[in-house]
Formats: structure tokens, sequence, C-alpha cells
């Protein structure tokens, strides 16, 4: 008698865990893979934030909530935003010190209006202090990118015992000033983020607040964004925050709950730097016009200590 075909049995996809839901009832949205050209998509739900044991400005510890969003790999470089200024759509603004024009450099040296502008040219935005928050050490509450182990020169451009920008020298006047390395100098942490210890100071959106609990409720929720939801002016604040340590300052700043303060116009003058994040539909669009995208970074941490 014939042999009955045989019917190929297709295999069995396990389906993919449910997306979490913000108790709100808030939906997270999936990543959108491959994600554009020089971002990494942060997935929604909720992240730990603060410290109960830290600085009183990073108090309390408390889970906190964020819809998925993108992150640029790496800060903005000094030739991303001197393009930018070239073509007369952001501030002029740029480092003081020597030997800090190399063009794969951060760019430092801008106000928190210049790094907004920039940002939103580009068709992004600043981060907001817990998306950054999150970027930076994960959700479990990790103190750094790479988890809990102690920040050393072999993990991200900091000041040691050599000196400032693990001893090495800036070219010029008053050289033991040291200097920042090319981006992508040590290893990515998590998420694929490159310097979010180290390097440079980056401004982030918020308003400062003295701790988490004088913030209140523009601190809590989903998709906190600081007093004032970020908006200016803002009665009774006058400072915006930097994040991430630099090659300047010691270990105990590059820690990812570390909240420095500073006016937005940067006067007195610091050389701090930026990074841009997008929302989900700022990423959509990105994903449509490439040439708006910074392009990607490095894929592999650079082992020459000499940037």
């Amino acid at each position: 008698m014939p042999v009955a075909p045989v019917v190929p049995v297709a295999p069995v996809v396990p389906a993919p865990p449910p997306l979490p839901v913000a108790p709100d009832g808030t939906q997270a949205l999936p990543c959108v893979e491959p994600p554009p050209p020089g971002l990494a998509c942060v997935p929604g739900g909720p992240f730990i934030r603060g410290s109960d044991d830290g600085p009183a400005n990073t108090r309390p510890r408390a889970t906190v909530w964020l819809q998925t969003y993108y992150m640029d790999l790496n800060e903005v470089t000094f030739a991303e935003y001197k393009e930018c200024q070239k073509a007369g759509k952001c501030g002029k603004a740029g480092p003081l010190y020597n030997d800090f024009s190399r063009p794969r450099q951060p760019m430092v040296g801008m106000s928190w209006y210049d790094a907004d502008t920039y940002c939103k040219v580009q068709g992004k935005q600043l981060p907001t202090e817990a998306q950054w928050e999150k970027a930076a050490r994960g959700p479990e509450g990790a103190l750094y990118p790479w988890g809990d182990e102690p920040v050393t020169c072999e993990r991200a451009i900091i000041k040691d015992s050599r000196g400032r920008s693990c001893g090495v020298p800036k070219k010029g006047s008053k050289p033991e000033k040291g200097r920042t390395f090319e981006i992508g100098a040590r290893a990515a942490g998590v998420y694929g983020l490159y310097d979010m210890s180290g390097n440079a100071w980056e401004w982030v959106a918020d308003w400062s607040s003295k701790s988490y609990d004088e913030c209140g409720a523009d601190c809590s929720g989903v998709d906190p964004r600081g007093p004032c939801g970020g908006a200016e002016p803002c009665e009774g604040r006058k400072e915006r925050v930097v994040r991430g340590g630099s090659w300047y300052w010691d270990a105990s700043y590059a820690t990812a709950i570390y909240r420095r303060t500073h006016v937005p116009g940067n006067r007195p003058y610091h050389h701090f730097g930026f990074r841009c994040a997008a929302s989900p539909a700022q990423a959509a669009a990105l994903a449509q016009a490439p040439g708006a995208s910074r392009s990607p970074g490095p894929t592999q941490a650079a082992p020459a200590p000499a940037g």
C-alpha cells in the first residue's frame, strides 16, 4: 500500500515573555531591532534608583518605572558638535583647555542650553536624570555600569593615584590637569553604553533637587522628569544636574548615583559633556532617516590609555 507522505512539523517557538506593565497600566513598548545607528535600547520597566547610604541628594532608594527609550552609545564628540555649530544650528561652545579638541574626544564646555539644542537638532533630547541613571546602572541597582566592583582606571577614565586622567598629562601648559580620552577607550557597560562612568560629566534634562524626597511627585511615578517636569523657568530652581564623574575627579564621583549640580548657563565655566536620548517615536523617525542619526560607536574597548 502507498506510504503516506511525511508532513513536517513546525517547531514550537516559545512565546516571548510579556512586556512589563507599570502600576498605572502603562505597557512597556518593545525595543526596535536593530536600534537606529549609534543608539542602544533600554527596555521599559522598573529599575532601582538612588541610594539609602550615599550622598543626601541620592536618597531614598526607590523603584521607578520608565518606558522603553534609547540612549547614545557614546558621549557627543567634539567633531559632531562642531559640525552642528558650523551648520549654524548649534551655539558656539567648546573647551578652554588645550588638548581637548581631537575629533573623537567628548565635546565639553557647552552650556546646558547648548546641549539641549544639539540633541533637539538631532531629533533627540537630553535624557532625564532617571533615564540616565537606569542606563548607567541597569534595573537591579548596581553602583556602576559593570556591576558593583570598584571603579579603577582599567574600567573608567578618572583621577587615580597617578593623577588626573589616570596619570596621562595633557599637552601644553598645566599638564597635570589631564584630559578626556577619545570615546570608547574602556569596555562598554550595561546596555552596551560607553563612558557612563568617568571621562566627562554629562548634562541631563532635570532641574536639581536636594533629595528625591524633597522633589516629591515630580521625581516619582512613571517616567519622572524632575522638578517642574524639566520646564523652564522652574520657580525656586537655579541648577540643572550633571552625572557620571570625569577624568578630573576621583573614583567617588564616578558612581551611577552621584548627582552634581550646576547653573545651566555654565557660568562659572566647567568642562561638562553630554549625550542624547530618544523616545520610541523619535527612534522610529531616526530609523527612517539614518542620515540624521549619529554613526555607531566602537564595538570593542581600546586597550591603549592615550586616547
